[in-house]
């Protein structure tokens, strides 16, 4: 079965309305990151402030994320992603508020972790629906590496619509519109998302026994690690396009730049599929994490905004194998009653890597004596740089460790 096969397939599964639900669904989690970025930088003139607030909004995702999935891991998926979509919506609404309120910095960064806390990670939870969803059909295993191919494009371009959403909006408008935005996209595509039936495909059947094996291995520990790695690179490239863009006096572009990322992303994790199955995922995952080495690098030496475009949207084209590998990988070693919870983790290790790439990324850009003494976005983006190379080392210690089991 070819790739383009598979996808059609799934598609016909599923019903292409469901596929649009669970799409526009995970896209205020990527515009609400650039949107507090962009809205507390404009409200505050700090980028320090502004990568706190995001970073604030990414780590209360990160924690909240696996706390959920676990919870729906028992309940099933509707009921939970119900609540969080109406509460994040609106949280998102609340955060504009306060910003405007003109309350203090910690007040912001409280409120940005409130609407994180909050926000579903409907990209994880949609992998999740596949395994049921499959069940009983012909060439599963091929179906089921398509279907997270699909769902690494699909979290890649929302990662490009979002952001591109809120740099317009921000340029056209005012950021405040990007965020209201996310909200009202939340609160009525997340809501689709639960209500849609294959959401009665994750509730545990009433006598079915939970598993009780260790859940926190040391192969999904280091999973964890290359999500977190590979946050820290989007938090990083992020704060690190905002600081380029702004000098050349358009902050609005910094979304509009980023998204480029996910767009070389998009395309190779929809070519994953056709990867041939005897080619593991450890094996795609260190091709993956050598290549965001050698693609990051010339971020170092990028001095306007149409290199910078140039540089991200190649370094795209080995993000998105990468994070289908993670995920895939801890589909397969987990117990399918903890699938959610797995990867909830991942999506939290990587919401926690966002916070810390932003942050660090913020500060460097802000100056730092001794350290980044000039500030700007060289320093920023020296620390995607280090993240990828980092992201290498685990991937080889991943390689090491499913060789010995």
């Amino acid at each position: 079965m070819s790739a383009l096969q598979s996808y059609r397939l799934l598609v016909r599964t599923v019903g292409p309305v469901y596929v649009v639900i669970a799409f526009l669904g995970r896209v205020p989690l990527a515009m609400s990151q650039m949107g507090t970025l962009l809205l507390v930088s404009d409200a505050t003139g700090s980028y320090a402030v502004a990568g706190g607030a995001a970073g604030a909004l990414a780590v209360a995702n990160a924690i909240g994320a696996p706390v959920f999935g676990s919870l729906a891991d028992r309940t099933g998926q509707r009921p939970v992603v119900l609540g969080q979509s109406l509460a994040g919506g609106a949280g998102l609404v609340l955060l504009v508020l306060v910003t405007h309120s003109g309350a203090s910095s910690p007040a912001v960064i409280a409120t940005s972790a409130l609407a994180g806390l909050a926000i579903p990670q409907i990209g994880p939870l949609a992998r999740v629906r596949w395994g049921p969803v499959l069940v009983g059909t012909r060439d599963r295993r091929r179906l089921l590496d398509a279907a997270f191919s699909y769902e690494g494009a699909a979290d890649e371009l929302s990662f490009v619509l979002g952001p591109a959403t809120v740099g317009l909006l921000a340029v056209l408008v005012d950021p405040s519109e990007a965020l209201l935005l996310a909200a009202g996209v939340l609160a009525l595509f997340g809501s689709a998302f639960a209500l849609h039936p294959t959401a009665a495909l994750t509730r545990p059947d009433p006598g079915a026994v939970a598993s009780t094996g260790r859940l926190l291995t040391g192969v999904l520990l280091t999973l964890a690690a290359a999500q977190l790695l590979i946050g820290m690179l989007f938090g990083a490239t992020q704060t690190g396009s905002t600081v380029l863009a702004t000098a050349e006096g358009q902050p609005g572009l910094a979304g509009v730049i980023h998204a480029t990322l996910g767009i070389g992303s998009a395309i190779a994790g929809l070519a994953v599929a056709a990867l041939p199955e005897r080619i593991g995922y450890p094996q795609r995952l260190v091709v993956a994490a050598s290549g965001l080495v050698v693609l990051s690098a010339p971020l170092l030496f990028v001095e306007t905004v149409g290199q910078l475009v140039a540089v991200i949207a190649l370094l795209g084209f080995a993000v998105a194998p990468f994070m289908i590998s993670t995920f895939a990988t801890a589909g397969q070693i987990v117990a399918p009653d903890r699938v959610g919870t797995a990867m909830t983790l991942l999506a939290g290790a990587t919401g926690v890597g966002y916070a810390l790439g932003s942050s660090l990324a913020g500060r460097l850009a802000d100056g730092v004596p001794g350290i980044a003494p000039d500030g700007g976005h060289t320093p920023a983006f020296a620390v995607t740089f280090s993240a990828t190379v980092l992201a290498l080392a685990v991937s080889l210690t991943l390689l090491a460790r499913t060789r010995k089991t």
